[in-house]
């Protein structure tokens, strides 16, 4: 039941008894871009496990062969052959979709390239803005410019590396601005600080990931000591290693919410109990929703609660943004008005998603009002919908979980899911006892 990117009929959910599933789910698209990047930095050659293929990999993984790299493919095993701080830059147009995380990064890894390199996207990539990220990597003497008076990619980058230094960044859009700059520091000329514009940073465990993911490959990058910045050495690049990607808890909220939704058991395998992925920070939400929460080295499983929702009132999701669409969908169900706050950065998503969740779950009956961070729900008689999904992955995922509960809810364009989970729907025709 795999679907494909280009299947537009609506894709129609059957209400169905509890949950009852032990699965595993794809490999962390945060981390495999990281990783990948960072290998095809690094001296020698990378062995990656457990890798995610998906839209977004691929992009990444099809720009950085563009760019001189060679990396092998066995399934989900990667090698990939580093070129030690330099890219090629013989290929200077890549296209790289819709895949956020492959535009911000692979912006700051071009300006090591040996030359020129244009980055451009699809008409949404067009809207998304970038120059945040340009400002700061000239801060740190890399050369760049915007090819529109937009803010937003398409953008040159000229190569010929990065001096290094202190930047200060405007990190309140993105932390993906902050994850670009990092994962280029080590190969700067001298030692790299980055500030936060006002102190201001979202999405934090994202950066997190991103640190752990290069002290993995030998990088020397932490936070200062007060916290009020980040401090990457130059003197120590990138080595080759093997490296385990673990699998994705922004794919494993969908299970879990599921559970919290149906009622019964989710378990997802593989993520350990030390994983700094930011989408776990979800998992206190539902357990004060009532549900039984066990997190062990080897597994998470959410328990519904047998006798409903009950609503966590005011939530914010600062540092887990995208876990807010799965959890504005268990918002439906729970006994009261639900208040996500402090996820302004939804508005600059594959889509406007503040004003995607709004528009779907006012479709599916539930009073919504929303502003400029927040969106409020307020539960009521809920009914079936075609559920508009914007060419937006997250969009389709979370919607399929109100219709294991409300009859008559299709999926519009369900192929979107192959941006990080193509066997999205194959996986979830089997969550059920």
């Amino acid at each position: 039941m795999t679907i494909e990117p280009d299947d537009s009929a609506p894709l129609a959910i059957e209400p169905r008894g509890p949950i009852d599933v032990t699965l595993s789910v794809p490999g962390s698209k945060s981390i495999t871009n990281r990783a990948v990047l960072i290998a095809a930095l690094a001296d020698g050659r990378s062995e990656l496990e457990g890798v995610l293929e998906s839209d977004d990999t691929v992009a990444m993984r099809t720009a950085l062969g563009q760019l001189g790299v060679t990396i092998s493919i066995d399934g989900e095993r990667w090698e990939v052959e580093g070129r030690g701080g330099r890219l090629a830059a013989s290929a200077a147009n890549l296209d790289l979709g819709n895949a956020g995380t492959a535009m911000r990064f692979l912006t700051a890894a071009c300006t090591l390239a040996d030359g020129a390199c244009v980055l451009d996207g699809n008409a949404r990539m067009r809207e998304r803005p970038i120059a945040d990220l340009l400002d700061a990597l000239g801060q740190l003497g890399g050369s760049l410019e915007l090819l529109q008076p937009t803010g937003c990619p398409p953008l040159r980058t000229f190569g010929g590396g990065l001096g290094g230094g202190e930047a200060e960044i405007d990190a309140s859009q993105s932390s993906q601005y902050v994850s670009a700059l990092l994962l280029a520091a080590p190969y700067a000329a001298e030692d790299v600080t980055l500030r936060f514009r006002d102190g201001v940073v979202v999405s934090r465990p994202y950066i997190d990931v991103t640190l752990q993911v290069m002290s993995m490959f030998g990088a020397e990058a932490q936070w200062q000591a007060d916290r009020g910045g980040l401090e990457v050495g130059a003197g120590a690049p990138y080595r080759a290693c093997s490296f385990a990607v673990e699998p994705d808890a922004s794919s494993a909220m969908y299970p879990l919410c599921a559970a919290a939704i149906r009622g019964g058991r989710a378990r997802v395998v593989g993520i350990p109990s030390h994983s700094k992925q930011s989408d776990l920070g979800m998992l206190p939400i539902l357990e004060a929703m009532g549900c039984h929460v066990v997190q062990e080295e080897t597994f998470v499983e959410v328990i519904g609660p047998p006798e409903g929702l009950r609503s966590p009132g005011r939530v914010d999701f600062n540092d887990f943004p995208d876990a807010a669409l799965a959890f504005a969908v268990v918002a439906l169900f729970a006994d009261g008005p639900t208040r996500i706050e402090n996820v302004a950065t939804l508005r600059i998503k594959e889509t406007d998603r503040i004003a995607a969740l709004e528009s779907e779950l006012s479709r599916l009956g539930a009073r919504v009002t929303s502003g400029s961070d927040w969106l409020e729900i307020q539960p009521g008689p809920l009914h079936g919908a075609h559920i508009q999904t914007y060419d937006d992955h997250r969009m389709a995922m979370s919607f399929a979980l109100a219709g294991l509960r409300v009859p008559g809810v299709a999926i519009c364009d369900p192929g979107c899911v192959s941006k990080t989970w193509p066997g999205y729907f194959d996986s979830f025709s089997r969550w059920t006892d």
